[in-house]
This record gives C-alpha cells, structure tokens and sequence, in this order.
C-alpha cells in the first residue's frame, strides 16, 4: 500500500464526517435481538439490531433515528439520547460518548476551563508527598506529564526516547519494548485505544489528540484496527502486570482521580498489598531508583525534574 494511501486512510480514520453515526452504527450492531428481548424474524443482512429495532425500543420514529444516524444531532434532547442509550444497552463511558458526540454534531461542545501550559507546584508537592507508591499524573492523550520518583522509576523505558513529555498510547504502539513491559498487551492496548476514542469525543478540537491518532493510525495497524471498533471505555481503577527490565513481574491495583482544579489531568496511584510479594518488589524498585548501576541508562532514576511544560514536544 502507498503512503498515500495509508496517510489517506489515517485522516479517515482520525477526521470522520460523521463520527456521531459511526458510533451509533457500530453500536447497533454489537446488540442482537434476543439481547433486547425481540424475537430475530427474516432474513438479516446486517449485525446486530435493524434501525426500525432501535427507533421502537427507543420511542422514537425510524425517520428521526436515521437523522441521528447522518449525523444530524441539531435539537436533539438528552433525554431521547438517553433512550437511545438504553435500546442500545450502552454502559457508562459509551453513554457519555453518546452525549459528546451529539453536542459536536450539533455545532456545540461541552465548556472547557482554560488548561495551564504547566503542571502546577502544588500538584508536584503532592506526587513526591506519596511515599511508597508510584505515581503519575498524565492527560487524556495519555502523555505523563509529571511522576514521583517512584513513578518515574516504574516506567523507566518510556524515559529512553528524548521525546517530552512520554506518551503511554505512542509506547504501547510504536516501541518494540511495549510488549515486554506489559505481559497482558492486548488488553492494555484495547483499553488505550477506548480511552483516546473517549478523549476524542469530549475534546473534538484538540489538535495534538488529533495528531496522535492519526500518527498511530498511520504507523500501527494495530492501532488503527482497534480504532476502527468505536470502543470506549472509563479506566478508574483495576489490575495491571509490568514486567520490570529491573524487577522483573510486579503485579500492581491502580486508582485514578480527576485532579479537579486542572482540566483534563487526572492522578494515578498504583498500590500493592502490604506485606505482599509486590510490596518487597516496589522496596525493591525503590533501591533500585536510589542505586541504579544501569550502564548507559543513568539518568532514568534521577530524582527532581519530573514536571513537563503541558505543550512541550521537544
């Protein structure tokens, strides 16, 4: 295939007319009948529930549906975007990309406070007040912006590329190493992608999402697939596996906040039982921070200087 063509597919997939429409058809075909406790009669040429299924489920008329489905959201209320959520057996983070989507396609978007071109002092005072733990606050794009130094410690190997600030979605699909450091990469990469899908529809205008996505669209078909499946999701908490190129395999529960007075930045802690295994792995990995004696990598540990300028590409 030319480059042409890839960059071509790659601004398809990243500047779609009609991303309202394609989530709902995709969407759509993911519930069967029996799901909605409609019997399947005829012959069916497309997955997943008819149009006219929805429009009765819903309370609404086919006409109108097909209108949402072209992307025609102009005076559409929440509450028949609720109902279309409900038919449509939506969950949390689908439902949300539902009410984004339709705010963007009737010319509107949610209200956004003004993002601070740096990590704020105090929200670095609290990182490095989190003793124990690793932690990282980073923004919907998935660029960790600021760490403790037991954060910066565990995702040491996003620190090798001179790239600033490090980009999780950039790491998972275009550094070879990804694979090694996350044991359960499918599930890592599914989630990443359902996040950046997410972002794309509360922030629409954001230039530097739009460039990510459409650089890894362009140079991972692994990403550019799992984009293509519409799939969103909220990722607040649960498990997650490293494997350590200095530890070696630490499994760890993580906690996501929102860092309310800073717009779209959210805190990540990642914990392990007390007394567990893991526990002595993250001691471990503390004295491993403290006394790195890593050939060639000696800046990967080092305390101080874990803020980046927001905007800083370099």
């Amino acid at each position: 295939m030319s480059d042409a063509l890839n960059d071509r597919r790659s601004v398809d997939v990243v500047d779609s007319d009609n991303a309202l429409g394609s989530f709902l058809t995709s969407r759509r075909a993911k519930v069967t009948p029996e799901q909605v406790g409609l019997r399947a009669t005829g012959n069916r040429r497309v997955p997943g529930l008819r149009r006219a299924e929805v429009a009765t489920l819903a309370g609404v008329s086919v006409e109108y549906l097909a209108r949402l489905e072209r992307g025609a959201a102009h005076g559409v209320s929440e509450a028949v975007l609720d109902a279309i959520a409900a038919a449509l057996r939506l969950d949390e983070a689908e439902h949300a990309h539902l009410l984004d989507l339709a705010l963007a396609s009737s010319g509107r978007s949610r209200p956004r406070r003004e993002r601070a071109p740096l990590i704020r002092a105090n929200v670095q005072l609290v990182l490095d007040r989190i003793q124990g733990a690793p932690a990282i606050v980073r923004n919907g794009r998935t660029d960790i912006l600021a760490t403790n130094e037991l954060g910066r410690a565990l995702y040491s190997e996003m620190y090798l590329p001179p790239t600033r600030p490090p980009n999780l979605a950039r790491f998972i699909f275009l550094d070879p190493r990804a694979r090694g450091f996350y044991p359960a990469w499918d599930a890592i990469a599914d989630d990443t992608v359902a996040i950046l899908r997410s972002e794309t529809g509360r922030d629409p205008h954001d230039r530097d999402l739009t460039d990510l996505v459409r650089e890894l669209s362009t140079r991972s078909d692994q990403f550019r697939t799992r984009w293509a499946t519409q799939n969103v999701r909220h990722h607040h908490s649960g498990p997650k596996h490293f494997r350590h190129p200095v530890i070696g395999d630490i499994h760890l529960t993580f906690e996501a906040m929102s860092v309310s007075a800073d717009e779209g930045l959210s805190l990540h802690i990642y914990l392990a039982a007390p007394g567990s295994p893991d526990a002595d792995q993250l001691d471990l990995l503390a004295t491993s921070r403290r006394n790195p004696g890593r050939e060639g990598r000696p800046d990967i540990y080092r305390a101080g200087q874990h803020r980046w300028d927001v905007n800083d590409r370099s």
